[in-house]
């Protein structure tokens, strides 16, 4: 019997031919898998990390296993070379900035000269750091080294007995050893394949948009080892990288045949996750917008009945309306130019003032992909000529951060454009409610949702944190709007996208569902926004045909990719990119376009209408 099993002797010798490496190796990967897991979140370590720590690393030690001796203990170094440095590295984001490494960490360390390295350094290296989890991952390679060391000492004639009667011990049990193994990596591998299937399919993607909408799914992969999230980030920024190159071409070639500069001030406000039912504007039963309202009743806002973003997700969304390219249009929206190089070639002052796309080390991917083409420093200094240099916790931040940018022109003398284009990028009702409003402004309690006997008392909590966001969304918007009231100025506010807000239909939700299917539910709280224009006196009294023409398109349907022909036309830029098709203002405007969403799925058809909006979804305010 025992001869019979001597075969299995194949299926231990990688463990066999690299003992040292699979401990130390093994020691590492998990001491980091349980230390990088934020249990203060309630977050769990990876089910699975044993065995598919275990399934790797013996299958390294089997290719391992069939390399000469001295090719052997090269390749071996070098993946200690590796997964050392970058295990550490991992655990001292985490302990420092609570991030594990990413995409954007990466970014970071790609744009850092030696002075701002040696800069960091000094600022966050410091002894105390050896008494954090960052000590516990140093522990394993001090004790590789000393084991090392030993190894190559004489050994004391008393270890050399012990070593040999250990080797007969294991002569042994030889057989029962093959087995264990055997049925170990047979059980590991199996358990630990649907994981390893779905990182391959992530790792796969071949843009960085993919990767991102791969994310959002279930089933897209535990990167659980720091080894993983490295490749990961070092795949993030390549695919980036390439996009990147695209972009700087295409800007490089960027032509504006003449400006008449109509609107001497245009105003984006881009907000985040804002739910199309929970505003006062449009009919929301709770007073969420009673500055927006106030501002429509005066005759200053027009809000719009018909519109949606293409995409639920804030980076595609700003790829698409931050580029000319729109949905339908041959290649990808890095091919075509951005629309603040078009504005800053035609002479027009940008200002780009965002709460959420500025490199940092705690950015999701979501916001890597939404950013990277804002943050290459090439790329904005090409799109703008001021930017803010921090986010903040709350929105008002942003209204001291364009005070700032004015001065600033002031002392410059910086203050001779024809024209100014100003972009806010909110934070708005982002993800996780309760933050996003000042504890000072909440003004909705528990009681106003008496009526919502659906909803368990969490399911209430977050709905009333969602209205007191919009609520102080609405003062935001109000206090930028009234640092242009006295200026020939037109705002344009929009959100990226929509979101769930346990509506009445079940199952209750609360986010965004990612779902592969566009259901009508889906479409109707994730892609559907409001969007509004507001002008100035002096704007409505210099501009009566524009205002009258904004007033005129309130009811038409639109999809937001093709915002930035409504820019241009606004501005009078004159190119080969604008469309006047495209162009919500214009008498040439195609109201029958197909509006697509997520590159799949007509919302028109979903939603049963065709070209006009049904009964009810008007606003409850139109001026």
């Amino acid at each position: 019997m025992r001869n019979r099993l001597r075969w299995l002797d194949i299926i231990t010798a990688p463990i066999a031919r690299n003992p040292e490496f699979l401990v130390f190796m093994f020691a590492l990967g998990i001491t980091a898998a349980l230390l990088s897991v934020d249990y203060a979140h309630k977050a769990k370590p990876y089910e699975y990390a044993w065995e598919e720590l275990f399934f790797c690393l013996y299958a390294v030690c089997a290719v391992l296993a069939v390399l000469p001796r001295r090719l052997r203990a090269v390749a071996r170094g070098l993946v200690y070379a590796v997964a050392y440095p970058v295990t550490i590295v991992d655990m001292y984001c985490f302990v420092k900035f609570d991030a594990t490494l990413n995409p954007s960490i990466l970014m970071l360390v790609n744009e850092t000269d030696p002075r701002e390295a040696g800069e960091f350094f000094s600022a966050y290296l410091s002894p105390d750091v050896l008494m954090t989890n960052v000590g516990w991952v140093l522990l394993i390679p001090i004790l590789h080294i000393l084991w090392s060391i030993h190894r190559k000492l004489r050994k004391p004639s008393r270890l050399i007995g012990l070593e040999r009667k250990a080797a007969d011990g294991i002569k042994r049990v030889r057989p029962l050893w093959n087995v264990l193994v055997a049925v170990c990596v047979l059980v590991s591998g199996i358990h630990c394949f649907p994981n390893l299937r779905n990182l391959q399919s992530l790792m796969s993607q071949k843009t960085v948009g993919g990767i991102e909408h791969r994310l959002t799914e279930k089933d897209c992969g535990k990167q659980y080892l720091p080894l993983y999230r490295f490749a990961f980030s070092a795949y993030a920024n390549y695919l980036a990288s390439k996009q990147i190159d695209i972009i700087k071409d295409v800007a490089k070639t960027v032509t504006v045949d003449s400006c008449d500069y109509t609107s001497p001030n245009i105003v984006l406000i881009i907000g985040e996750a804002y739910c199309k039912r929970h505003s006062g504007l449009y009919g929301y039963h709770l007073p969420t917008t009673p500055r927006q309202v106030a501002m429509a009743k005066r005759g200053e806002l027009v809000a719009y009945s018909d519109v949606v973003t293409p995409w639920n997700l804030t980076s595609y969304v700003f790829k698409h309306i931050m580029s000319t390219y729109t949905v339908g249009d041959k290649g990808e929206w890095c091919d075509y130019p951005l629309f603040g190089e078009v504005f800053r070639k035609a002479g027009y002052h940008v200002t780009f003032l965002t709460n959420e796309f500025l490199p940092k080390a705690k950015q999701a991917v979501y916001d890597f992909s939404g950013g990277f083409f804002l943050n290459d420093p090439e790329m904005s200094a090409a799109q703008f000529d001021a930017r803010n240099d921090r986010v903040h916790i709350f929105d008002e931040g942003l209204l001291d951060d364009y005070k700032a940018v004015q001065e600033r022109r002031a002392h410059d003398g910086d203050t001779l454009q024809k024209g100014n284009l100003t972009i806010f990028h909110l934070i708005g009702q982002h993800q996780n409610y309760r933050v996003r409003c000042p504890k000072s402004k909440k003004h909705f309690t528990l009681e106003d949702y008496s009526d919502r006997e659906d909803l368990r008392p969490k399911w209430k909590k977050n709905v009333r944190d969602y209205d007191n966001a919009t609520l102080y969304n609405d003062s935001i918007v109000r206090e930028i709007v009234r640092l242009f009231e006295n200026t020939n100025s037109v705002v344009i506010y929009m959100p990226d996208h929509g979101e769930e807000v346990h509506s009445r239909e079940l199952p209750h939700f609360s986010g965004r569902m990612h779902s592969t299917t566009i259901t009508e539910r889906l479409a109707r709280e994730e892609f559907e926004i409001p969007f509004w224009i507001w002008a100035s006196k002096s704007y409505r009294k210099s501009h009566p045909e524009l205002w009258k023409a904004i007033r005129a398109s309130a009811d038409r349907p639109y999809m937001t990719d093709a915002l930035p022909h409504l820019l241009m036309y606004l501005a009078g830029i004159k190119c080969k990119y604008y469309r006047d098709d495209l162009n919500l203002l214009s008498p040439e405007y195609n109201a029958s376009r197909p509006r697509i969403l997520k590159h799949q799925t007509d919302y028109d058809v979903i939603m049963k209408r065709k070209q006009h909006p049904q009964p009810g979804d008007n606003p409850s305010i139109r001026q």
